[in-house]
């Protein structure tokens, strides 16, 4: 390579090697990030699987209820499902999907909780399921498909005690067991068993062919038209529990869930239950979740983004936001830096001067300052050399009598000045001394 190739290049000094729209970018990736962050903690969402095999409102297997839960909210229903404890007393209805082994008194707890604020579905268990695990199975299998091959064991003290869970064999006249109620009828889609209701006081929704109760509710003195009507039946009401909403159990769980609604006579069955159970057309339908393993404790993060401590949150958002928008479009080109110690023979002055200063020490500087300053002036003047300090301070008083008769002697400055201790003394002192010598060597 020739030497006569090589030019030196010119870098601005304090350029910004990013451009105003990189920083814009980063800054709002950033953001958008980690807000996404915040959000995903508070809901829980992405850190961990719904989709178990399980029956419960996010179940994709046989057993579970994720076809209702869509079929629902196509037709014009909000629908929720909930981690959150706090959030099952909100008013529309909620569907219970608690698995066999869990505590009765849990369940009365919430179900108790709203009898003033909304209806309850509660879906009884039936199936033990497995994964879908042989290789013959697992071709063309999906996440959360399941085998369902044992009944499990229903038992929850502490909630309806009064009613017990009958099962059989689901198998009719004429081959699968056929069921019938709320103005249609369809057949269950398993003839290996079959799950019944019994009580004093369980008034029949759905019955199959044998008069076994598939659906039904819980008459407790509560006035209930649109299930009376439903079932035609004549209810017998209280006073004292006025105001309260039902309680409806579904003890055949193929009715709803993914296996069953595979039939469109069972998505009808789902319209009837929910516009029997006294849920309007847009009111809000819950899944709850916490009793099938997913609940959440509510935490600060939750509380900041739910009302009302959502508007507050809002509002700092929007604050930051303001904020850093100013921040993006200051005012005038960023102020460029210099040097942290500069050249040249002025800098090296100032940064020996910020020495003195920061170490305390400048009252050590006056006699040095007060000597040098006669030095120079026994130079400017012409004096002899040979003068020690007295005879050379009575010289330039002598030069100044003859120049200025009521100036300050030197002599007298420049003993205040070897006498300051203060600050503000020896600037004093020293600012006079340099006025001096100026009259003298101009």
């Amino acid at each position: 390579m020739n030497g006569n190739d090589l030019h030196p290049e010119t870098v601005e000094v304090g350029a910004n090697p990013f451009s105003r729209r990189a920083v814009l970018a980063l800054v709002l990736l950033g953001t958008a990030l980690f807000m996404a962050l915040l959000w995903m903690i508070g809901t829980g969402i992405g850190f961990s699987e719904t989709n178990d095999g399980e029956a419960h409102a996010e179940g994709r297997g046989l057993n579970g209820y994720a076809a209702m839960a869509q079929y629902l909210e196509l037709r014009g229903h909000p629908v929720h499902k909930t981690r959150n404890v706090g959030a099952l007393d909100k008013p529309g209805l909620l569907v219970l999907t608690p698995p066999a082994t869990t505590d009765g008194k849990e369940i009365d707890k919430i179900v108790a909780k709203r009898r003033y604020i909304g209806p309850t579905l509660v879906l009884s268990p039936k199936w033990l399921a497995f994964p879908v695990t042989s290789r013959q199975q697992e071709k063309g299998a999906r996440k959360g498909w399941v085998n369902l091959d044992e009944l499990t064991t229903l038992d929850w003290p502490g909630f309806l005690d009064d009613v017990s869970v009958g099962r059989g064999q689901a198998r009719g006249a004429h081959g699968a067991l056929t069921w019938h109620g709320l103005g249609g009828a369809g057949a269950l889609p398993s003839r290996k068993a079959v799950q019944w209701g019994k009580g004093e006081n369980l008034v029949p929704l759905v019955q199959d062919e044998q008069g076994r109760i598939l659906a039904g509710f819980i008459a407790d003195g509560g006035d209930y038209p649109e299930l009376a009507r439903a079932a035609r039946v004549t209810l017998e009401t209280s006073e004292d529990v006025d105001g309260i909403y039902p309680i409806v159990v579904v003890f055949e769980p193929d009715l709803v869930d993914n296996w069953g609604m595979a039939d469109r006579r069972s998505a009808q069955l789902i319209d009837a239950l929910v516009a029997a159970s006294e849920v309007g057309p847009s009111q809000d339908v819950t899944f709850d979740l916490t009793l099938n393993g997913f609940g959440r404790a509510q935490n600060l993060l939750t509380l900041a983004f739910t009302p009302p401590f959502l508007a507050a949150t809002l509002s700092l958002l929007l604050a930051a936001l303001v904020l850093g928008w100013r921040a993006f479009l200051r005012f005038g080109p960023p102020a460029v830096s210099g040097r942290a110690i500069a050249f040249g023979k002025r800098a090296l002055v100032a940064n020996a001067a910020g020495l003195v200063r920061r170490t305390g020490r400048l009252h050590l500087i006056s006699r040095p300052y007060a000597d040098h300053a006669r030095d120079r002036l026994v130079r400017a003047l012409g004096l002899p050399r040979t003068l020690d300090g007295a005879d050379a301070d009575a010289a330039i008083d002598r030069a100044l009598a003859a120049r200025d008769p009521g100036a300050e002697p030197f002599s007298r400055i420049a003993a205040r000045l070897r006498l300051a201790r203060r600050s503000q003394e020896l600037v004093k002192a020293a600012r006079d001394l340099h006025a001096l010598e100026r009259k003298l060597t101009r």
